[in-house]
């Protein structure tokens, strides 16, 4: 895989995915934060909804928020998790990481890699991935 340092813009758009989650943190409901980065510069943010069936992951939240706004191009992606602080920047789930390949394959996603903060292709995070846009 080809990691990347994060920059500025990186470290802007983690600030923001802290800031959601801070603001609605209610343990065990929403305990992760998301946010993307769209080519228009804005920025959307979502938390997960957790139940007992199914709860759909920040991440998704996220892009729908900016998909139902408008957006069809994401730059970045981040997670993070905890009421820390620092917040734990997280890796997207498995069917966060298909989701991430089936709609914005060439965004950036930042995580958490050997203890440290880089960010990744959506498609270097599933090897010999199936996608329907392929």
């Amino acid at each position: 895989m080809q990691y990347s340092d994060i920059d500025e813009n990186d470290r802007k758009l983690i600030a923001k995915a802290e800031e959601i989650l801070e603001r609605n943190y209610d343990d065990p409901r929403h305990t992760v934060g998301a946010a993307v980065l769209c080519d228009s510069g804005k920025i959307y943010a979502g938390v997960n909804i957790e139940s007992c069936g199914y709860g759909p992951c920040a991440e998704p939240i996220a892009i729908g928020a900016a998909i139902s706004n408008g957006e069809r191009r994401i730059k970045s992606i981040v997670a993070v998790a905890k009421p820390d602080n620092p917040h734990t920047v997280m890796s997207p789930c498995g069917n966060c990481r298909q989701l991430l390949y089936d709609y914005f394959p060439d965004c950036m996603v930042i995580i958490t890699h050997n203890n440290e903060v880089v960010k990744v292709k959506a498609r270097e995070l599933i090897p010999d991935a199936y996608g329907n846009f392929d």
